[in-house]
């Protein structure tokens, strides 16, 4: 027995497709047992599996187990929740070996996916391609599995509350919060969250539907927030939390609707955090505003600038040993207190913790950030054989002049304006630009310099690329 998979689904940090065109149950199949194997001969035998919202999770969910099994694996089914519930469901029993959820994370509602962790650690890149290579030979280690499913919500609902534990009941009791689930998979352990929680929360949107009928699940994309900004504004509540589709990135407001961004909820986690861890390195992706790094110094952190994406985060931070990273997307990695993997519903908790800590409202937190003027993620589409060669191009040609270049993932560009990114994304044949000033002159000059650099590589910003 060998399997296909199609070219366009085996990516740098998970396994990602359309249901019916790039991605079936034949695919999931092939997974367990690729995956199986693999776990099988580096000796390991019990895997966690869970699935997201969506339409076709439960086939798939299906037919990967029936491959895990196949290959000798034992399975604990978790069922449908967020992606970091089945991260919690491998981190906290000692004798789970690997874990699978399966989700389509922000994509799409006919898009589907398998995230993966293997012994402790994030499975991605090489990992991923081996699965294909595995699949392609044949390779498979032949078996018989268990299957038992495991109840592990109440267990995890409680972990969450450890966040706030020892603080002062009355701080929390008049604190007022308005949450957006999107109709993701962490719409029901939001609910079993808010209940215990003390204060008032208002839910939005708590029905799984894996057709998304209120808003795309992006909390990244301000659209998707205006529910959220609605209600805080109209409740008068203190700040607002949204959530993709699988739980494991969060969106915030302020208590005036404006939106808290991935590098601005990073610069309130650190101020907590090292006030009662002082020193601690605090890592972001390269995408972070610059104002992020001289926050964390000014508060006496060491800052790191990583590579974006969240499995190179997770691996940088238990190499250096680093208890917080985070990266513009939503991703927050708390090894404080936490696991160190990325959970959106401990990243919420986190914010009312830290609120209360600091005795700050969220909203003072967020005022009391520097007015930076800055782009979007800007995404456009560039031939996969150019992408990374024109980055190349770009850093050959600032060699030699005096700009401040750090090329971690990418060319970064610090000019007395601010800076500028590119950089070439691992999953889809997209260049990313991005640009970050004090004035709209000064981004106006880093655009330009962008500009430039792409015709020179005789390129342009052409028409936004879609996630």
């Amino acid at each position: 027995m060998t399997h296909q998979f199609h070219p366009t689904v085996l990516r740098e940090y998970d396994i990602r497709g359309i249901i019916g065109e790039t991605l079936g149950v034949d695919d999931a199949r092939a997974i367990g047992r690729s995956f199986g194997t693999l776990l099988r001969r580096a000796g390991g035998k019990l895997v966690a599996v869970g699935y997201d919202g969506r339409v076709s999770s439960p086939l798939l969910e299906h037919a990967l187990v029936e491959g895990l099994n196949a290959s000798g694996c034992d399975v604990r089914r978790i069922g449908l929740g967020p992606t970091p519930m089945l991260y919690y469901a491998e981190a906290s029993a000692d004798e789970v070996d690997g874990g699978i959820q399966i989700t389509g994370s922000h994509n799409p509602a006919n898009y589907n996916g398998f995230k993966m962790v293997f012994q402790g650690r994030p499975f991605f890149g090489k990992d991923i391609l081996k699965i294909g290579e595995m699949a392609a030979a044949g390779d498979w280690d032949d078996g018989t599995g268990t299957v038992e499913q495991l109840e592990v919500m109440d267990a995890y609902i409680e972990r969450l509350l450890q966040a706030i534990s020892g603080l002062a009941p009355d701080s929390l009791a008049s604190l007022k919060v308005g949450w957006d689930a999107g109709n993701g998979a962490a719409g029901p352990a939001l609910e079993q969250l808010a209940a215990q929680l003390p204060g008032e929360h208002h839910l939005l949107y708590t029905e799984v539907d894996g057709n998304f009928p209120n808003h795309h699940p992006d909390p990244t994309v301000p659209e998707n927030l205006e529910d959220l900004v609605k209600l805080v504004a109209e409740k008068q509540l203190d700040f607002g939390i949204a959530f993709d589709g699988d739980g494991d990135r969060i969106g915030a407001i302020d208590g005036q609707g404006r939106v808290i961004w991935g590098d601005q909820l990073l610069m309130i986690y650190a101020e907590d955090l090292l006030s009662r861890q002082p020193g601690a390195m605090i890592i972001a992706d390269v995408k972070a505003s610059r104002a992020l790094y001289d926050r964390v110094a000014e508060l006496g952190g060491e800052p790191l600038m990583w590579k974006t994406g969240h499995s190179l985060i997770k691996s940088k931070m238990k190499e250096t040993g680093s208890p917080l990273a985070g990266e513009m997307s939503g991703h927050v990695f708390f090894a404080d207190e936490y696991y160190g993997y990325d959970d959106a519903l401990y990243a919420g908790m986190r914010l009312i913790a830290a609120s209360v800590r600091l005795g700050k409202s969220v909203t003072e937190l967020r005022s009391a950030m520097p007015e930076m003027v800055n782009t979007p993620e800007m995404r456009f589409q560039v031939d996969e054989s150019r992408k990374f060669a024109a980055i190349d191009e770009v850093k050959q040609r600032l060699q030699g002049t005096d700009a401040q270049v750090n090329d971690t993932d990418g060319v970064r560009v610090t000019t007395d304006d601010g800076w500028w990114l590119l950089r070439a994304s691992n999953t889809q044949d997209v260049l990313v630009a991005r640009a970050e000033s004090f004035t709209h002159e000064g981004l106006d000059r880093l655009m330009a310099q962008i500009d430039e650099q792409l015709s020179l590589s005789g390129l342009e910003r052409g028409p936004q690329a879609g996630h």
